[in-house]
């Protein structure tokens, strides 16, 4: 029998081999604030790109972990990016974005944001990059705070 822990495991290897089949170059990306952020920025650390959207129940069952991560790491080794897509107006984001205490920057996507990091057909979905800037991981679903740290911590 095997146990879920070896299920999650070879899950995990999966989505790492196949992480990379989308790399994405030196993207050039601007939040909400007006600030710039490039992947080049980011080196040295963890990059997760979390493409999300106001209507969607998984993508707010996700967030709160990732608030705690960047909250925790992002003066050590991870940078959390928010992309809202499919939305109405830069103010419905803007509205969300304040009651679910969303401390990491977000960027209002669309064709031009996924064209460089990579596609959001469902959402969320979420890219990892290493500390090399090397994309190790592309995930459909919900992610969370346990994922990313045990992805973090792989050898």
């Amino acid at each position: 029998m095997i146990s879920s822990v070896h299920r999650y495991l070879a899950a995990l290897l999966v989505l790492l081999a196949c992480g990379s089949a989308f790399a994405a170059t030196d993207f050039h990306i601007v939040d909400t604030e007006g600030k710039q952020h490039r992947l080049s920025d980011y080196r040295g650390k963890w990059l997760l790109v979390n493409f999300w959207a106001t209507w969607c129940p998984p993508c707010l069952e996700e967030i709160p972990d990732l608030v705690v991560l960047y909250d925790e790491r992002r003066d050590k080794d991870l940078m959390v990016l928010g992309v809202a897509m499919d939305y109405k107006s830069g103010k419905e984001v803007a509205d969300y974005v304040d009651d679910m205490l969303m401390s990491y920057p977000v960027v209002l996507g669309d064709e031009g944001v996924t064209a460089q990091i990579g596609p959001a057909d469902v959402l969320p979905t979420t890219y990892i990059f290493d500390p090399h800037g090397k994309l190790v991981v592309t995930r459909h679903g919900v992610i969370s705070k346990e994922d990313v740290e045990r992805l973090m911590a792989a050898p």
